[in-house]
């Protein structure tokens, strides 16, 4: 495919910001509320300093406004910014685009780590869940790689990155095995963990877009300044040496780059699939396979995507709320299909 030119590729970023300011909008004014533009915009004005412009809205609907549908669109584009450019860091390193940081032990360590808290730590309150989450999701990856790193040595099951793969796969397993005994343990928290598991934005808060933003500040910043590294990897260890790259120095950094932006999003928002896989895909049918544009234009499709997707959650079944992740899966799995039907065959 040939590089797109520069205007392009700002024509293509510029496009996918517009996406994600026309999915906030949809957001703010879909719900149960019906807010009135015209007051919203006045309101949101009203908080820009030295304006002094009043808000047009009662009370309660600025409650509604600037408490629980702004800090609930602030977070699902955080979370789906965060799921989609680690789903593309990983595919980059990789060279596989069905890899997502649930094949790394990301999901399945968070998983266990809420599990846990809500099971045996839920007398310390519900900010202990986020931490457990945050804790487990990073454990796992770290074990992931640790297995991999001895399997690598050995050299009995290939490529080091086949390898890795390999073991995240293996660990999610065992932490999903480890967390359905803890489960059989406290069955009366059953709902509580599969309401997380499912994916939920439901208690979105300030203070949890504030918890998590030094988090994904600092990842996605490392990732896409790695997006040219990513490039060069793609055409192979050997030629990436020749230009003076460090394969492996530059696959670590990616990878742990990845599993703190993945951490810091299931902490908040629980488990969602989907997203690391179907948005970077579309990335890359957009604007073709480097990774200097498909790496911000998944981290742009994710957050709109997402905010677009609780959306649906929260108003297609009014008053009750689908979880997220069935409406990603609902989306992601025929899409899914679709990726598999287009996809070579890649040697990772």
């Amino acid at each position: 495919m040939r590089p797109r030119r520069p205007g392009s590729r700002a024509a293509l970023i510029g496009a996918a910001a517009a996406f994600v300011v026309a999915a906030a909008l949809v957001s703010v004014f879909v719900g149960a509320a019906n807010l009135n533009p015209v007051a919203v915009a006045t309101a949101m004005a009203g908080k820009v300093p030295f304006l002094g412009v009043h808000s047009g809205l009662s009370p309660l609907d600025s409650a509604v406004l600037f408490q629980i549908r702004l800090p609930r669109i602030v977070l699902g584009a955080l979370v789906g910014a965060l799921l989609a450019v680690t789903g593309a860091g990983y595919q980059g390193v990789f060279r596989n685009p069905l890899v997502d940081s649930g094949m790394l032990g990301a999901s399945a360590g968070a998983g266990l780590g809420a599990t846990i808290a809500i099971v045996y730590l839920g007398g310390l309150g519900p900010a202990v869940v986020p931490v457990a989450a945050f804790t487990g999701s990073l454990a796992g990856v770290a074990i992931a790689s640790l297995a991999g790193a001895i399997g690598a040595a050995r050299g009995s099951l290939g490529s080091g990155t086949a390898t890795l793969l390999l073991a995240g796969i293996a660990v999610g397993m065992f932490l999903t095995a480890a967390q359905t005994v803890v489960l059989q343990r406290s069955a009366q928290v059953l709902q509580q963990v599969y309401s997380w598991l499912l994916g939920s934005l439901s208690g979105a808060s300030w203070q949890q877009v504030i918890e998590i933003l030094p988090y994904a500040g600092v990842s996605v910043a490392v990732i896409l300044l790695h997006g040219r590294h990513l490039d060069v990897l793609s055409v192979g260890d050997d030629e990436a040496r020749a230009l003076g790259i460090n394969p492996q120095a530059v696959r670590a950094i990616a990878i742990g780059s990845c599993a703190l932006a993945a951490a810091a999003a299931v902490a908040v928002s629980g488990l969602i699939g989907f997203v690391g896989i179907i948005v970077p895909h579309v990335a890359r049918r957009l604007a073709g396979p480097s990774y200097l544009m498909v790496l911000p234009l998944s981290l742009l499709g994710g957050a709109g995507f997402l905010v677009l997707a609780d959306t649906l959650a929260r108003t297609v079944l009014a008053p009750s709320e689908l979880p997220i992740g069935v409406v990603t899966a609902l989306i992601g799995a025929p899409a899914f299909i679709w990726v598999l039907r287009g996809t070579r065959a890649v040697d990772t």
